[in-house]
């Protein structure tokens, strides 16, 4: 018969749990470490017209709108200050987890025309150029009662109006 010592096999048993759940608990670990990493790294989004420098660098003032829609494409928006402009707007924006993105970067290529339709001025704008505009969230109140809706629900009942079932019809 096999001397064992204190212990025996049944220390042998309680290591081998003991090393599952020392690996269990170094698995999770990482898996929630790259979660939070991967959480913290920002999604980039590019809206608008795509700039390429080289086709910007081509416009000149004298070129006509035909050549520039050719060159850019459609603008962003057109507008009619100085005669008209057009502009080309590209936004980047980053979304960190949860949050509401957030406009890190804007490129606006502003093309003025004459009233001939030949370029006159090329100007380039940024995020620093822009202003924020505030919305008043107030409301206008309108005149009359305020119901609630049990109100609104019952207010047309005895209120039937059988005048129209007796009027004559034509010919009769």
């Amino acid at each position: 018969m096999k001397k064992m010592c204190r212990g025996g096999s049944h220390a042998m048993k309680s290591a081998h749990p003991r090393r599952k759940l020392k690996a269990v608990l170094a698995a999770s670990l990482i898996a929630t470490s790259a979660t939070l990493t991967v959480a913290c790294a920002p999604v980039v989004e590019e809206r608008g017209y795509i700039f390429d420098a080289k086709d910007l660098k081509q416009v000149h003032p004298g070129d006509s709108r035909e050549q520039i829609r050719q060159l850019l494409g459609t603008p962003s928006t057109v507008s009619t200050v100085r005669g008209e402009a057009w502009y080309y707007i590209s936004s980047k924006f980053e979304t960190y987890a949860f949050y509401a993105p957030e406009e890190v970067d804007r490129k606006v290529a502003a093309i003025y025309f004459d009233k001939s339709g030949v370029v006159d001025d090329v100007a380039y704008y940024g995020l620093e150029d822009g202003r924020v505009i505030n919305f008043v969230d107030r409301k206008t109140p309108t005149r009359g009662k305020e119901m609630t809706v049990l109100e609104q629900l019952f207010s047309n009942i005895g209120r039937y109006n059988n005048a129209g079932a007796s009027k004559p019809q034509p010919g009769n």
